[in-house]
């Protein structure tokens, strides 16, 4: 290809790519004093979360009771910096009026009050760990349930994000559960309601959806989707947003390994829910569902229900 020809085809793509037609939604204008979100600043802001929420087996392995407050002081600090220059860059991304000034001071109100909640998140973690250990008899230690489990890395992600998210911060609270999405096959949204005592048991492949509710003492096994059915759309044919279109799973329910349950029903206190099986009806209170199987016979082939199975 001659020189002149590769010159053109080059300026003919640069030209098409820089078509306003073509960045309908694709494009984020940078204005001077507007910071932008930073992918490694808000994994070191999750790094320093999970150091002050589990000190010992996250940051500096040289912690000690004697030297524990100065640990945790130095990474507040260092956490109040990084996490204020994140939110701001948030609500300027979220800013629909680009040339006001970027909200320093509600940055830093938020930061506050987000590193304020830090102690009654590590007392909801630790449930969270104890629901873990205790549903697992493979578990020999709080200490391995902490360092290898995904559900905590995952949870913990989570519940970060779902206090900055009900503070007001956009933008940043969905970026850190992806990125727990990305680390542990675990997609939990931030806008998700989870109570006490949560696990997910291998935990791969498990969607919580973000009008979820879920009570205490819940436990979800690996490929569980708490998903909507189809969206309904708007006279323009879009779809309605922010109608509750999840499963709300009251307290007690287990739901085990690639069950699929849809739209906005409850499953009630108590109930059991057998491996792949689609669920879009609400359930009473104690209900164990379960594929019915066959049993061969001399005569026939006979339908075991649900109740003659002896639970799960």
């Amino acid at each position: 290809m001659s020189p002149r020809k590769l010159n053109h085809l080059l300026r003919q793509t640069i030209d098409e790519l820089s078509n306003n037609n073509s960045l309908n939604g694709l494009f984020l204008e940078h204005h001077d004093g507007y910071p932008l979100p930073s992918g490694p600043e808000i994994a070191e802001i999750i790094e320093l979360c999970r150091a002050v929420l589990f000190p010992g087996f996250y940051g500096k392995s040289t912690i000690s009771g004697d030297t524990l407050a100065y640990h945790i002081g130095v990474s507040v600090e260092r956490l109040y910096e990084l996490l204020h220059h994140q939110i701001q860059a948030g609500l300027c991304v979220g800013s629909k009026q680009p040339n006001t000034e970027c909200p320093t001071q509600k940055a830093q109100e938020l930061t506050v009050a987000f590193i304020s909640t830090l102690p009654a998140l590590r007392q909801l973690l630790a449930t969270d760990v104890e629901a873990a250990y205790n549903g697992d008899p493979a578990a020999e230690s709080y200490g391995e349930i902490i360092s290898c489990y995904p559900v905590i890395k995952a949870i913990s992600n989570y519940r970060i994000a779902h206090q900055l998210l009900v503070l007001g911060v956009p933008l940043i609270p969905r970026i850190i559960t992806e990125m727990a999405h990305s680390e542990t096959g675990i997609d939990i949204h931030p806008a998700a309601t989870i109570g006490h005592h949560f696990t997910i048991d291998h935990g791969t492949g498990v969607v919580i959806g973000a009008t979820c509710i879920i009570g205490n003492h819940v436990k979800l096994y690996q490929g569980v989707t708490l998903g909507a059915k189809s969206f309904p759309l708007d006279d323009n044919g879009h779809p309605i947003k922010g109608i509750p279109r999840h499963p709300i799973l009251e307290d007690g329910v287990i739901v085990y390994s690639n069950a699929t349950v849809l739209g906005r029903i409850t499953i009630a206190r108590g109930t059991i829910i057998g491996g792949n099986l689609w669920v879009t009806e609400s359930t009473k209170p104690g209900e164990h569902l379960v594929q019915a199987k066959k049993r061969k016979t001399s005569k026939n082939d006979i339908i075991i229900l649900p109740e003659d199975l002896g639970g799960l």
